[in-house]
């Protein structure tokens, strides 16, 4: 894929968005769909990585752009990544005394909530592309309930699935 292309795609999916994962369906629908660089299995590796480690949410646009292009989609992702943030200090300095406008509030809080769906329809598809066996469905089903019906933090969580993957790995050489 063209670099220029790609950065203008993860730079559109990063300023659309409005929470770290809420880039997500905009990059499914361009990368895997549309432009058919990245398969479901191959995004779902690369969120997975950008959320293993510590830091922001969003982070893993990082991991998207090396999964595309190497490490000058790397650096794409992180510029595309970080520039929200900064444009979003500029723009509170000029049009912060606005944001607690009734009409301003609602639509924030719209577009939230349409990107929450968004995000909902294409976790539930990768979701689906991923759980390719009953142990992957298993270990997914177990981890939900536990991070909706306990106060268990989402690390722990995360290395019980890591340390049943390794086990299993270990066991099957799978």
């Amino acid at each position: 894929m063209n670099l220029a292309l790609l950065f203008f795609l993860l730079m559109k999916a990063s300023f659309t968005s409005f929470s770290g994962l809420g880039s997500l369906p905009i990059l499914h629908a361009d990368l895997v769909e549309h432009y058919h660089v990245l398969t479901d299995a191959q995004l779902n590796t690369a969120v997975t990585a950008g959320r293993g480690g510590p830091g922001p949410i969003g982070i893993y646009i990082v991991c998207v752009g090396y999964q595309v292009a190497g490490l000058p989609g790397a650096v794409e992702g992180f510029i595309a990544c970080v520039s929200p943030a900064f444009l979003i200090v500029v723009l509170l300095k000029r049009l912060g005394h606005i944001a607690d406008r009734p009409a301003v509030r609602g639509a924030i809080q719209s577009v939230v909530i349409a990107a929450a769906g968004m995000l909902a329809a294409v976790a539930l598809g990768l979701a689906r592309s991923g759980a390719h066996d009953a142990f992957t469905l298993i270990v997914a089903i177990a981890a939900f309930a536990a991070l909706s019906l306990t106060k268990i933090e989402s690390a722990w969580v995360m290395l019980a699935a890591a340390l049943l993957g390794l086990a299993r790995a270990l066991l099957t050489g799978v």
